[in-house]
């Protein structure tokens, strides 16, 4: 992407756009503007070239030190309210976007910050990483959907404890804990979340990528017969795209699938 932005860095590298949060001078706090940019981003990247992108912030300090406190001090208990549901409403966004979303901790990442890796399909950490929901500590709550992703993805009772204390874990720490599923050295960082998704992620077709993430995302909205119908959903869109049969067909005429099927002329000609 050619455009720029007063508080984004983007960059893409083939099928990968990297997104640096950049204000530096604000601890690259989330405010109404940079909510505009990154949803600009994500409306403007073309899902035909663009797999996946990584979230990381400029710099070796913070990824994000959460929404910006000197914003939400001015605002009536409406206006704030305002301004969280901007924040779900966007990060609803980047869960849904068509991209594998990975967040590249690199600093303090703490309330908002951590809020939107919660969003991300992949949380990678460096060693310096702190990480957390604090907010209990300035007298106010996580607002941005801390408190409903987090149980879902660590359990509710380790998660009420990471809340309540306002514990901000170190990068191996909080892989322990559950909430970063890789920790790397700093100066690696970038390169092996790239890594990470050239050979582990992409190696599958993009459309499996997506529909296995909106399957999986799914299992949150309700009962397990809604999940399963979901499921199900995704599963048929499947075989709209024929990568699948074709793949199949291969593996039977190098014989690396045996099957006594009498498969008719059509299904692999």
């Amino acid at each position: 992407m050619d455009k720029k932005y007063n508080n984004l860095l983007v960059e893409t590298k083939g099928e990968i756009c990297f997104v640096f949060f950049n204000r530096p001078g604000d601890r690259n706090s989330i405010d109404y503007l940079i909510m505009n940019e990154i949803e600009d981003v994500i409306d403007n990247l073309d899902a035909s070239k663009i797999r996946a992108v990584i979230f990381t912030g400029n710099g070796n300090e913070y990824f994000i030190g959460g929404a910006d406190g000197i914003v939400m001090m001015q605002c009536t208990p409406e206006e704030v309210g305002v301004f969280t549901a901007k924040l779900q409403n966007l990060y609803n966004k980047i869960e849904k976007s068509p991209f594998i979303t990975v967040a590249a901790i690199n600093g303090l990442c703490f309330g908002g910050g951590y809020e939107l890796a919660l969003v991300c399909d992949l949380r990678i950490a460096s060693t310096k990483a702190r990480i957390g929901l604090p907010e209990v500590k300035v007298g106010i709550i996580p607002g941005a959907g801390g408190t409903q992703r987090l149980p879902r993805l660590i359990g509710i009772g380790k998660a009420m404890e990471m809340i309540l204390t306002g514990r901000l874990y170190k990068g191996e720490d909080a892989l322990q804990q559950g909430l970063v599923h890789l920790v790397v050295s700093p100066e690696t960082l970038l390169a092996d979340a790239e890594k990470y998704l050239r050979e582990k992620v992409f190696p599958q077709p993009q459309y499996a990528l997506i529909l296995a993430k909106n399957a999986v995302y799914a299992s949150r909205e309700g009962s397990l017969d809604l999940g399963l119908a979901a499921e199900n959903n995704e599963f048929k869109k499947c075989l709209e795209h024929d990568y699948f049969a074709k793949l199949m067909c291969q593996q039977i005429k190098d014989g690396s699938l045996k099957t006594t099927a009498k498969l008719p002329d059509w299904v692999c000609k």
